[in-house]
């Protein structure tokens, strides 16, 4: 039978390692209820994030909802779709519902793409596989990119990592790090004289984390920074970092994220 990475990819399906892509897709936001379904260009905003995720030459594109509504969408546009409960806290503890319902192997490479997501690129997806897959020792990956703003450095909204010489993350935090002793007590708002890095928020896992992952407590640091990345930081894991050229495309938080997507399409 051929696969998504076989047919998508041709002849290049040696370059990547085996990996499924699920898409958790929440019905309910704060920000922007029901923005999922919204329309951007001539197609909800879901089925954009499906469409670029079959790009990513996938073995397996799963959306996984808990409401019926975003399901009978999605099977609309012949997506595979998992109905998943309704109380999970975040896409981490939905993914790991996944990869038990599906029985992948503890092995098995599953990446995180947002549902409101539509422009990810592709490529950063790869990135982050192949980051995780080079790396035997760690469970999970994500990206960065360089911080090129001062003001950037010091916004607490943008999420700042610090890694070791292995390329794995040591620390994510919304204060400004590595904090420069000497030159920030001359001047506080210049960058420091040394490459620092923002978080990019694309999530791969071994699926062996994923089954662990629900059974970790809340840490304090992810308490006090609001960064669920931190719980794992907490418990040991390791998470290998994918340093990347930009950031990708602003995602659909609000409705003027689609008003804006919208005028550019």
């Amino acid at each position: 039978m051929t696969t998504l990475l076989e047919s998508t990819l041709g002849s290049n399906t040696t370059s990547l390692p085996n990996f499924h892509i699920v898409i958790p897709a929440r019905f309910a936001s704060q920000r922007f209820p029901k923005k999922l379904l919204a329309i951007l260009g001539d197609k909800p905003v879901i089925q954009w994030v499906y469409e670029l995720s079959l790009k990513a030459g996938a073995e397996s594109v799963v959306i996984a909802t808990d409401h019926i509504e975003i399901q009978q969408l999605a099977h609309g546009f012949g997506a595979d779709v998992v109905m998943t409960r309704d109380d999970h806290e975040n896409g981490t503890e939905r993914l790991a519902e996944v990869a038990a319902l599906k029985g992948w192997s503890a092995n098995e490479i599953v990446v995180n793409v947002q549902g409101d997501e539509p422009f990810l690129p592709v490529e950063l997806i790869h990135d982050a596989v192949f980051a995780l897959h080079n790396d035997h020792a760690a469970d999970m990956a994500t990206a960065a990119c360089g911080i090129e703003k001062s003001e950037d450095f010091f916004n607490p909204n943008v999420v700042k990592v610090v890694c070791d010489q292995e390329q794995r993350a040591l620390y994510f935090s919304r204060a400004p790090i590595p904090w420069d002793r000497d030159g920030f007590a001359k001047e506080k708002q210049t960058q420091p004289d040394m490459p620092v890095f923002r978080h990019i928020g694309l999530y791969v896992y071994r699926a062996r984390l994923l089954a662990q992952y629900a059974t970790m407590p809340v840490s304090p640091l992810e308490k006090w920074e609001k960064l669920e990345q931190l719980r794992l930081l907490h418990q040991g894991v390791k998470i290998q970092v994918a340093l990347v050229s930009g950031l990708p495309p602003h995602g659909v938080d609000t409705p003027e994220d689609l008003e804006k997507l919208n005028r550019t399409l």
